[in-house]
């Protein structure tokens, strides 16, 4: 028997301005109680995907023009965000956008609007049991937290909705190698607790240690995808996000993944 994907994403074109043509027959699946890796640089067309996925397209004057959005079998297509939510799909986007000016309770209880007084309690309860220091400072203004707590912050209220499906964007940006660590660890305890998880990361070796499959996305396409510890492997990749790879070859000059891979077969074939 067949599971079906907690989210399936098949053939996607997604178009900015009626005229900037950003996905380009993009299909992937993230299958229930899995970490599925989307690595891509900037301009790679990550966060047009999530934004496809949660709604929220409409409100940076895109559309999908082909293809269809699934999550746990529902055509969610051009669905309305509140719509995705009540799905159990949450997002933590790029640069954390928590409210600043309010407190680190206040955050949370945003995050948890829609639920019962009974199932809030046990949603605060979660969250602080995964981030101890937000139970320290839940009355703390939340602009005053460090970035990593801030981030921790971000992640604590989109779990606040009971998510079947997490979706990250970028949560190491601008993190420090430790703190990278810690989050790393947190999405694994949050997946090991029935929560599947959407990876989006320029950081490859941290995405791919705790995905079991990833995709790599490039001006709108996957370009590569497999098991996530053969990407891991992977020569080509290696080179292009780690900057080098084993054998020595650099990266400078080339600025896509694509670009790296047509290198290498250039070099294995005059060796």
């Amino acid at each position: 028997m067949t599971t079906v994907p907690v989210l399936s994403v098949n053939n996607l074109e997604v178009v900015y301005d009626d005229v900037v043509l950003v996905l380009r027959g993009l299909s992937l699946d993230v299958p229930d109680g899995a970490v599925v890796a989307l690595l891509g640089a900037n301009g790679a067309g990550k966060t047009t995907l999530l934004r496809a996925v949660t709604g929220l397209l409409v409100a940076h004057r895109g559309k999908i023009t082909k293809g269809t959005v699934s999550v746990a079998g529902a055509d969610l297509t051009g669905a309305d965000p509140a719509d995705v939510v009540r799905r159990g799909v949450a997002q933590v986007m790029e640069g954390r956008r928590i409210f600043a000016e309010m407190s680190v309770e206040d955050n949370l209880r945003a995050g948890g609007h829609s639920r019962r007084k009974a199932e809030y309690r046990e949603d605060v309860t979660r969250v602080f049991d995964l981030f101890p220091v937000l139970a320290q400072r839940r009355r703390g203004t939340a602009g005053y937290l460090s970035g990593g707590e801030q981030q921790m912050l971000a992640i604590g209220r989109a779990l606040m909705a009971r998510p079947k499906l997490l979706l990250l964007d970028e949560p190491s940006l601008g993190l420090a190698p430790k703190l990278v660590e810690q989050v790393r660890d947190i999405v694994v305890q949050i997946n090991g607790q029935g929560t599947s998880v959407l990876l989006v990361e320029q950081n490859a070796v941290m995405a791919l240690s705790i995905a079991s499959y990833g995709y790599v996305l490039e001006v709108g396409k996957v370009v590569r995808d497999g098991p996530a510890a053969e990407l891991l492997d992977d020569e080509d990749i290696r080179e292009f996000y780690l900057g080098s790879a084993a054998d020595g070859a650099d990266r400078t000059g080339r600025r896509s993944f694509a670009e790296v891979k047509s290198y290498r077969r250039k070099k294995r074939w005059s060796a």
